[in-house]
């Protein structure tokens, strides 16, 4: 529980008296349930909150009416854990909740969440995977007439092999073991992501 460090880390600032937790600039709520929501709810830091396709509208309503009761612009970031098929399926429903009640939030992507594990135990990333869910996020926000507001990437300035293919790299499931590193994200190479985005639509 890290509750008691987060409390301990929270300040009030001299100058508002607005109350922040300092342990971090934005605070990332994986699961709104597992959290005390009260303690939350008392500081003023910009929040990420996680969704998935087993977020409902309904529950996605009920979090972002605690979260941000005031509908404060900038506070709330909503940062979509989906897969491109899934993220076709389920993303516009959120979307379509959040605008029928008028919701402020700003919302992510995070393409870097899903991980295949290669024959040998490595954890890597599928660059073309990385791709598609930019591709279905942006589609599905310009067909709901919506504002994709991110994309949240893992990056390192090391040459590391965890992310396979992708214009450029020659990473393979063979010699990502060569160079790696726990979860780093994208090396140097690939963080042209952004622009094979857009030069290949």
């Amino acid at each position: 529980d890290l509750l008691p460090i987060e409390e301990a880390l929270t300040r009030k600032d001299s100058t508002t008296g607005k109350t922040y937790d300092c342990s971090a600039h934005m605070l990332f709520i994986k699961d709104p349930s597992a959290v005390d929501l009260e303690f939350i709810r008392g500081i003023n830091n910009p929040l990420g909150l996680k969704v998935t396709t087993g977020t409902t509208p309904e529950q996605l309503l009920d979090h972002i009416d605690t979260l941000n009761p005031l509908n404060v612009g900038g506070k709330l970031s909503i940062v979509v854990r989906m897969d491109a098929e899934s993220m076709r399926e389920h993303l516009p429903g959120l979307i379509r909740a959040t605008q029928r009640q008028n919701k402020c939030v700003l919302w992510l992507a995070d393409p870097m969440v899903y991980l295949e594990v290669t024959p040998d135990g490595h954890r890597i990333r599928d660059f073309d995977k990385i791709r598609s869910e930019l591709r279905a996020f942006f589609d599905v926000h310009e067909d709901m007439g919506s504002h994709p507001g991110g994309v949240r990437l893992e990056m390192t300035g090391k040459s590391v092999t965890e992310c396979v293919g992708g214009e450029g790299c020659d990473v393979t499931e063979e010699n990502v073991k060569d160079n790696y590193y726990a979860s780093p994200g994208c090396d140097v190479t690939e963080e042209n992501v952004k622009d094979n985005y857009y030069a290949s639509p």
